[in-house]
């Protein structure tokens, strides 16, 4: 009885990971497409401020609008899929992980944003997550850091100082 079950289990454990490449590979793909067509509806908005009328403009920007929300929907389908959000329950689980004092740089906060270069004081080595598993952080490329920023958690391309990701008020 105990064989089977464990036989059971370690089945499970080996079919589960292989169910979701599939389910991330579909919402990639989906991304991709309504990446694409925020992009269309884009160009069509301009076309439409160049030799449209008021109408056809508020028409082409309310088209954009929803394709940004498409947009903004399939990406966190695709992240949660893929699990990149599984640290809210695990902070909220264990509390005393994430409760690091009162923590202080060099230099004043600022709220950063996704898409803004910084300069490499703010993501020096000294500011590094080390183990950012330990914190159910998603993994990272090779040439990306998670970066503390006081609260905040910042995932930084440190080739060219970009902010790639935001996380606000992570540690308490």
């Amino acid at each position: 009885m105990k064989k089977k079950l464990i036989l059971a289990a370690l089945m499970a454990a080996v079919a589960t990971p292989a169910m979701v490449p599939a389910a991330s590979a579909q919402t990639t793909r989906e991304v991709r497409r309504d990446r694409e067509q925020l992009r269309e509806e884009q160009r069509e908005l301009r076309q439409a401020q160049r030799y449209g009328d008021r109408r056809d403009v508020r028409r082409e920007q309310r088209d954009v609008r929803e394709a940004r929300r498409d947009v903004r929907d399939s990406v966190q389908d695709r992240n949660r899929a893929w699990g990149r959000d599984d640290w809210r329950g695990w902070r909220d689980r264990n509390r005393g992980v994430y409760a690091r004092g009162n923590w202080r740089a060099p230099f004043r906060y600022y709220g950063f944003r996704e898409g803004v270069r910084i300069a490499p004081q703010y993501y020096g080595s000294r500011y590094y997550i080390n183990d950012p598993w330990r914190y159910r952080l998603p993994r990272t490329a090779p040439t990306q850091r998670w970066v503390r920023h006081y609260d905040d958690v910042l995932l930084v391309d440190v080739r060219r100082g970009q902010v790639i990701r935001v996380i606000r008020n992570f540690f308490w």
